[in-house]
């Protein structure tokens, strides 16, 4: 069993140090033995992407310090959302994940981005896969929008991945879109599904939360409403191997009929 902590907090738009203070006091109230703590996207700007020449974190540098720290103080494993990063020729929207020593083991940038939010004018698309291994379980990560190419997520899969986080920043006049292609891609996968999402709201969007762990099955095993809280959950990963035993659909795919 793994013992799970989302935090979906409301984010200061453009202001990173704000934001820190806010993670760094909800980890102060995490409760009881916490494995895994997951964070929202861009946490540390929020999408305030006009001014990321001037705030986003060059080369993530200042993120992974302070999700190390707080990794090493509460000896925890941080899928850490996803920040605002900016390197040498261009800005993405990357994934972090830190383990328990403090040590960053995945860089992920936004494979799909969203032209809804003017994403496509200030960042980067990634081009590398989110697949990453945690405490012995082969994981992937993702990033809001990504949820809604069933091809990329089910790539992850295919790569035994059983633990599929979501880190997001998903308005809330589509958060039914949001709870159904989070649930799809459990069943489909027959995965558990972590997500993230925030809450709050900024010059241009209002945010929905709704953060869920969802088990192979497609039971919504926790969900958070719409306000500030950290949600906990506990999974069971062989429930994953499990389930792909009972309804073999990896075995039963004809990929010879299939155009991707």
């Amino acid at each position: 069993m793994k013992n799970i902590a989302i935090i979906q907090i409301d984010l200061a738009y453009g202001e990173p140090e704000i934001n820190q203070e806010v993670i760094k006091a909800a980890f102060g109230r995490l409760e009881g033995d916490v494995d895994i703590v997951v964070l929202p996207e861009m946490w540390n700007t929020a999408y305030d992407l006009s001014r990321l020449e001037e705030i986003a974190d060059v080369n993530a540098e200042k993120s992974i310090a302070f999700l190390s720290t707080l990794a090493k103080k509460y000896q925890v494993n941080i899928i850490g959302g996803s920040v605002a990063m900016k390197t040498e020729d261009k800005m993405t929207n990357t994934l972090l994940v830190i383990n328990k020593d403090g040590s960053c083991i995945k860089k992920y940038s936004k494979a799909h981005l969203f032209r809804l939010m003017e994403e496509e004018k200030y960042l980067t698309e990634g081009n590398e896969d989110g697949l990453f291994r945690l405490d012995d379980l082969d994981c992937a990560g993702v990033i809001c929008y990504d949820i809604r190419f069933p091809e990329w997520i089910r790539s992850h899969m295919l790569d035994q991945a059983s633990l599929l986080f979501v880190v997001a920043e998903w308005p809330k006049q589509r958060i039914e879109h949001w709870r159904s292609l989070l649930i799809a891609r459990a069943i489909e996968n027959q995965c558990y599904v972590i997500a993230c999402n925030r809450v709050g709201e900024d010059p241009n969007n209002e945010f929905g939360g709704h953060s869920m762990i969802i088990d192979p099955w497609g039971r919504v095993v926790e969900e958070a409403e719409d306000e500030a809280k950290i949600l906990y959950g506990k999974i069971d990963p062989s429930i994953v191997e499990e389930t792909r035993k009972r309804i073999p659909v990896f075995d039963d795919r004809r990929v010879d009929l299939y155009k991707i």
